[in-house]
């Protein structure tokens, strides 16, 4: 096998490669409820999980937060992948201890435009497992924030 060479870019793609492999080290994810109101971020984000996880894995979506505390009552999902801000005015901030008051107690990824420090350390305070800047949906990028939560048992 040829060697990596530092400038050509092939170092970032070994180490994504590297990221989606890990992966493997998660428990058997089967339902995944994601909360976007926007289709194309929804769309965006549920064909990157069936490139990571494979076409077998239910993936429900909620596009406001009635309709995702009606599924999560209905059939708890293991894994809650959330908008940050949706239309009208609900922030993650509202509705993460909605769902947790709906008895869901799994994990829940928060994917926002805008991420930083302070937006973060608010976002777990109030019961998000991690967050995921919206330009970082990719396989890397869910496999690794998959492979934190998990890991952490939170």
């Amino acid at each position: 096998m040829s060697e990596i060479k530092q400038g050509s870019g092939s170092h970032i793609l070994a180490d994504r490669h590297a990221r989606t492999l890990g992966k493997d080290s998660l428990p058997r994810i089967q339902d995944i409820l994601i909360v976007e109101d926007n289709n194309i971020d929804s769309e965006r984000l549920r064909a990157t999980i069936h490139l990571l996880l494979g076409r077998a894995i239910e993936i429900r979506v909620a596009n406001t937060v009635n309709s995702a505390i009606d599924h999560v009552l209905n059939k708890k999902p293991d894994i809650v992948l959330l908008d940050d801000y949706l239309k009208p005015a609900d922030s993650a901030n509202e509705t993460i201890p909605f769902l947790r008051r709906a008895g869901f107690s799994g994990h829940i990824i928060v994917i926002s435009g805008e991420l930083d420090r302070q937006r973060r350390q608010r976002l777990f305070s109030v019961g998000a497992s991690a967050a995921l800047h919206k330009d970082d949906v990719d396989s890397s990028h869910v496999a690794e924030a998959l492979i934190k939560v998990y890991a952490k048992g939170c």
